[in-house]
């Protein structure tokens, strides 16, 4: 709808958008400057907001606004909406069309030298290699047709550095440009503040352009809110079509799809369900026939293409040399110790945690004891100058290995508790980037390298942000370097970082200082971080404090704590208290959180109130839940209604949620209706859920009918499930024919089963095929999966193959596996050679883990080294430290 302008030059919505916001404004009885401090929004942002006859807010703005004044924030993006709307002839359209688009512009990495391209009129620019299409060219080539048919579609493309990512959807979106499409990439001020700020005013046609899509889905600030704002453009029919493409490294792609722990915070749900079924990968390497395809261009004139090809045929990184990865990789091995040093301190920082832009004054001390004593004796007064101007230099494909970067500037006035992307103002100084493929070289060739004492005092003595510290701390920690631990996480803790100061609380509370423990959770709060509080609760509840544990839940509630409010529905619930208990399970449902009504519902269940859950679950239904509707028919089946119970599935599952379908699939078979319960579990598959199909052929197999279970499971497969192809394997290998479970394990593997391969390898083991399993073994290692090579070894010492066991041990260590180490040292500990086990548990040390790997080795390792280890390896001399064992 085109509003008419009032007098003013606003349209009636933002006229009435700006009267509400200062009728909150009125009624809070605060000024501007506090009602940006309480936001979080800069004070020109706020002033703006409020300027009649200025540009319409941003979702964003009216969001943090309509928060901060406690106005409705629905209503106020309504009229936001309308508002936009209405003033959009006065707004640029996002983006431009793909054909003005510069590929290099968008991040595609350069190759080979610049030069003119015969009629683009524009001396020095730079010529693409011929571009070889492999099997994700296919799938991102579908989304684009998809697209261009009005569906619109997202995928990412999951990857490792310069493996061509970002040229794979360059050249998806060529078709898009005949057709009238336009790209947009959102960039400034900084990627996730662009596209929060714009995403609601993409347009139909638009390609919308995410590279390095960390920027963006992972912020910590803004990243669960852009993966919300995102959902709905895909899903929102009008607003299409649309194509969304991002790239994404596979840690990236790990950390975000990975799921919580039972009890953990879930940082990226609303990112992993975005992710969901979006996600496609990019070989590391090119096949046999992209380097065929690779191999006719060159001979067809494609010279970048033909001088890859003489370094990259062997191993098929065509697309790391066209970005100049082997040249970094030789200025790197080919270095002065000076600059050698500096890039290794920069590789260890990065691997560690710390973030993209690398202090100056922190690499040059770091690097002191990365040089031997030699090298050290022999530097000069200006070799750190002399360093950072090699590293400078450019190389193939136009990279330096360490260059100086600007970060930008901070455009928002200081706030109580910073965003956690704005670095503080004590880190200014010249500032440097590790080139991405060195920073992936460091992750691997020196993963099992703990960093000399040099880098940890200097990042003790230069580093502020409270996220590198944070992360130095896991890191020494998890290396048993105890002391540098505590004093990086006290320094993490004094410079704001919330975690720090949460494991601060967690010790002094295991101390028995409540008084201690209360003060640095009060600190995390207020650098925004509820869990302190929340945590302390839950001690206090445990401690059999149950005064003290609803005092701080109710604190963190009221910090906007929803699991404070799902714990304190339970604490009501316990107390007898249901009323209060429903008061605060639905303040938690209004937020966005139905956990507090399942809850409860159950603990009613469980206590033979069918009519109190019932009424619970249709709470948790009313506020949007499907699961909700499943529960509830879980209900009525217990109970005996399985008419009831059925219908509620199928609403559940009219609803989209599979797992219903599940649930039919199998009460269909229990009722003796197999067409029925085929027919659901085919519905669950077709909806990409193969788990009914699987299910419904383990439940045929344990009847005793293994011609319906291997045809259910061959269904499965054909759906895609590599444990149906692993079931089917388990029934051949049951009947004895080996060599048919065999084929269909190999099957499984191929699909990515890395349990097929370990199976395989069990399989050669127990033959007396030791070479085979190896084989096997090594390539489950390959693909990740280290604990098969462990386990062989495991079955070589029992056999009282002791030297087979060592030597399989031993190549597990050299995949990276710190069980590997491990299981070397219990091997040595037990031969009575406590100089090789010590040795090996230090390697472990080195290499770190999340794990507690100080498992008994003979004496654990906190028996061994109280004090922790020097980053050199020796045992650390006593030191005085209240907290250390627990730090």
């Amino acid at each position: 709808m085109q509003y008419e302008r009032d007098g003013n030059g606003d349209n009636p919505a933002l006229t009435e958008l700006r009267g509400r916001l200062s009728d909150g404004l009125a009624r809070n009885r605060i000024n501007k400057t506090e009602l940006a401090r309480r936001s979080g929004l800069g004070r020109t942002t706020v002033s703006e907001a409020f300027q009649t006859g200025g540009q319409v807010p941003s979702a964003h703005t009216v969001q943090a606004l309509a928060d901060a004044l406690k106005l409705p924030v629905a209503e106020l993006l309504d009229l936001q909406r309308d508002a936009d709307q209405g003033g959009r002839a006065q707004r640029p359209v996002l983006g431009r069309p793909i054909g003005q688009w510069e590929p290099h512009a968008l991040e595609v990495h350069p190759a080979g030298p610049s030069s003119s391209v015969p009629g683009s009129g524009a001396p020095g620019a730079r010529v693409l290699p011929g571009y070889v299409e492999r099997g994700h060219d296919l799938v991102l080539a579908e989304a684009a047709q998809d697209a261009a048919a009005g569906r619109s579609r997202m995928v990412v493309l999951v990857g490792g550095s310069s493996t061509g990512k970002t040229r794979a959807c360059w050249e998806a979106v060529q078709p898009l440009a005949d057709m009238g499409w336009r790209l947009w990439h959102p960039f400034d001020p900084t990627r996730a503040e662009a596209a929060l700020d714009d995403l609601h005013r993409v347009a139909p046609k638009t390609v919308v352009w995410l590279n390095e899509a960390q920027h963006y889905i992972g912020d910590r600030e803004a990243g669960e809110r852009i993966a919300a704002v995102l959902h709905n453009l895909l899903t929102t029919p009008e607003r299409g079509p649309v194509l969304v493409l991002g790239t994404l490294w596979p840690e990236y792609a790990a950390r975000y799809t990975a799921l919580p722990s039972p009890r953990g915070a879930d940082p990226h749900s609303r990112v992993r369900e975005l992710l969901s079924g979006r996600t496609l990968t990019v070989p590391e390497a090119f096949d046999a026939q992209a380097l065929a395809t690779a191999a006719a261009l060159a001979r067809d004139g494609d010279q970048l293409l033909a001088d890859a090809l003489t370094r990259a045929d062997t191993d098929g990184r065509v697309t790391q040399d066209l970005a100049g990865a082997p040249e970094l990789l030789n200025r790197y091995e080919r270095a002065t110790p000076a600059a050698r040093a500096v890039l290794e301190a920069a590789m260890d920082a990065r691997r560690l945690g710390v973030g993209l832009n690398l202090p100056q004054a922190f690499l040059t001390d770091a690097a002191a004891d990365y040089l031997t004593d030699t090298e050290y004796d022999q530097l000069t007064q200006d070799w750190a100058e002399q360093a950072f101007a090699e590293l400078a230099d450019l190389v193939h494909g136009k990279q330096a290995p360490l260059r100086n970067t600007t970060p930008r500037p901070q455009r928002r006035p200081p706030t109580p508790f910073p965003p956690a992307d704005i670095r503080p103002l004590a880190t200014a100084g010249p500032m440097f980037r590790l080139a991405d493929y060195l920073e992936q070289h460091g992750r691997t060739a020196r993963r099992a390298v703990c960093p000399p004492a040099s880098f940890w005092h200097a990042a003790l003595t230069h580093l502020t942000h409270p996220d590198d510290l944070n992360n130095l701390t896991k890191a020494a920690r998890m290396r048993h370097r105890l002391q540098w631990a505590h004093h990086l996480r006290h320094r993490a803790a004094d410079h704001g970082s919330a975690d720090a100061l949460v494991r601060l609380a967690d010790t002094r509370e295991e101390a028995g200082d409540r008084e201690g423990a209360e003060h640095f959770a009060r600190q995390a709060a207020d650098h925004g971080d509820t869990s302190a509080l929340f945590r302390l609760a839950v001690m206090r509840e445990e401690a059999g404090d149950r005064e003290g544990a609803e005092h701080f839940a109710r604190q963190a509630a009221d910090h906007g704590s929803i699991g404070a409010l799902a714990r304190l529905a339970d604490m009501r619930e316990e107390a007898g208290d249901r009323e209060g208990a429903e008061h605060f399970a639905r303040q938690a449902a209004d937020l966005g959180s139905t956990n507090a009504l399942f809850s409860l519902a159950y603990t009613r269940k469980e206590a033979g109130d069918w009519e109190g859950a019932e009424h619970l679950y249709r709470q948790a239904a009313d506020h949007g839940s499907t699961y909700a509707l499943a529960r509830l028919a879980e209900t009525r089946e217990e109970a005996g209604d399985r008419e009831g119970a059925e219908h509620l599935y199928r609403q559940a599952a009219d609803h989209g949620d599979t797992n219903a379908l599940v649930r039919l699939t199998v009460m269909r078979e229990e009722a003796g209706d197999r067409e029925g319960a085929e027919h659901f579990a085919r519905q669950a598959a077709d909806h990409g859920d193969t788990s009914a199909l699987f299910r419904l052929a383990v439940i045929r197999e344990e009847a005793g009918d293994r011609e319906g279970a291997e045809h259910l499971y061959r269904q499965a497969a054909d759906h895609g499930s590599p444990d149906a192809l692993f079931g089917l394997a388990d029934m051949r290998e049951e009947a004895g024919d080996r060599e048919g479970a065999e084929h269909l394990y190999r099957q499984a593997a191929d699909q990515g089963d890395t349990n097929a391969l370990a199976r395989l390898a069990d399989m050669r083991e127990e033959a007396g095929d030791r070479e085979g399993a190896e084989h096997l073994a090594r390539q489950a290692a390959d693909h990740g999966d280290t604990n098969t090579l462990v386990r062989l070894a495991e079955m070589r010492e029992e056999a009282g193959d002791r030297e087979g066991a060592e030597h399989l041990a031993r190549q597990a260590a050299d995949h990276g596996s710190t069980d590997g180490l491990v299981r070397l040292a219990e091997m040595r500990e037990e031969a009575g050679d406590r100089e090789g086990a010590e040795h090996f548990a230090r390697q472990a040390a080195d290499l770190g883990t999340d794990e507690p790997w100080w498992r008994p080795l003979g004496p654990t390792f906190a028996t061994r080294w109280p004090d922790g280890l020097d980053p050199d390896g020796t045992p650390t001399r006593p030191w005085q430290c209240p907290t250390c064992r627990s730090t």
